[in-house]
């Protein structure tokens, strides 16, 4: 008697797992919101660079979570918005997301855009923001950056800094320390950052913002003095390096900050599905150890977050540049 009892137990617990199992079947084949198929990361810079290698470790980690492919696909040209335009006009199925840090910096910068910023893509997910540094070579002398403004404010137009290229983040940054301050300085356009940074460690322009992981190993090694992080809060690369709204410069901040966009039709519970994703990624442990060692500093932000911050950057760079008198260029 006692063996039929527990063979019926055991059929009871055989059955409820069975339900449970198709339950929880049913529930993963309801919440799979995503198409079959790769999904394309749109990287519309080349590789190596700052928002692309930030997006290939996030999306590796995704591929792994949601069984995917992932393809990042290198799409350059026209300032990056070559490859913004390609998503804002790709399918709206969740399988083709831009990658970048430049999308308000572009809207600022182009005339007769084929893409509308704010209307034709929609964030999914910030996935960290990189500090910049104000870097110097000490042979100039400047010890603090209040040595430095006030050398530029001594002989308006003397002082030079570098940057890799009119509209690029370190453009920006100067340009906002420079606005803040109210001083004048000789902009010196590189085709790129590494550029820019070999004439401040030779000594030949007075400095240059800088990713912090960038200008990290030049600090330690004494070729480049640090005077400031341009970023709201101070990064954790160098946390002895204080912001310049620490140091009384108000509305000095510059936040560089790389993200991803699907089109903006994409149907809302897609992009929801790739937002859980995405914040489930940036928790990884191996995915937080590869950020940190980029000086990237996590973003935790709600979707609805997400959209304010970005249209609200977009809306900083376009007054900044028209402050800073950048000129514009058409497509």
């Amino acid at each position: 008697m006692q063996a039929g009892i527990i063979q019926r137990r055991q059929a009871t617990t055989f059955i409820a797992t069975a339900f449970l199992s198709i339950a929880l079947r049913s529930a993963l084949a309801a919440d799979d919101r995503w198409p079959k198929g790769n999904i394309k990361v749109i990287s519309p810079f080349s590789a190596g660079s700052a928002a692309d290698t930030i997006a290939r470790i996030v999306m590796n980690q995704v591929a792994t979570q949601v069984d995917r492919s992932v393809v990042v696909l290198n799409r350059i040209g026209s300032g990056g918005t070559l490859g913004n335009n390609m998503v804002a006009q790709a399918a709206p199925d969740g399988l083709t997301v831009l990658a970048t840090g430049a999308l308000p910096a572009a809207a600022a910068l182009y005339e007769n855009l084929p893409y509308s910023t704010l209307d034709d893509l929609v964030p999914v997910a910030a996935l960290g923001l990189q500090p910049f540094v104000l870097v110097t070579n000490p042979s100039h002398g400047f010890k603090t950056l209040n040595d430095l403004i006030a050398a530029a404010k001594a002989k308006p137009g003397s002082v030079t800094y570098s940057s890799g290229g009119i509209g690029s983040a370190t453009h920006f940054a100067a340009e906002r320390l420079r606005i803040s301050a109210n001083f004048e300085a000789l902009h010196v356009p590189f085709r790129g950052a590494q550029d820019g940074v070999i004439e401040v460690v030779a000594g030949r322009v007075d400095f240059m913002f800088l990713p912090t992981a960038a200008a990290f190993s030049l600090i330690k090694g004494k070729q480049l003095r640090a005077l400031a992080v341009s970023s709201s809060k101070r990064s954790t690369l160098l946390p002895d390096i204080p912001t310049t709204e620490e140091l009384g410069l108000a509305n000095s901040a510059y936040n560089w900050w790389a993200g991803l966009w699907l089109p903006a039709k994409t149907p809302r519970d897609i992009v929801v599905r790739f937002h859980e994703e995405v914040v489930t990624a940036l928790k990884a442990p191996a995915v937080q150890s590869s950020l940190t060692k980029l000086g990237v500093e996590p973003m935790p932000m709600s979707l609805d977050e997400v959209a304010a911050y970005f249209r609200k950057d977009v809306q900083a760079h376009i007054k900044l540049a028209k402050d800073a008198k950048m000129p514009t260029q058409k497509q």
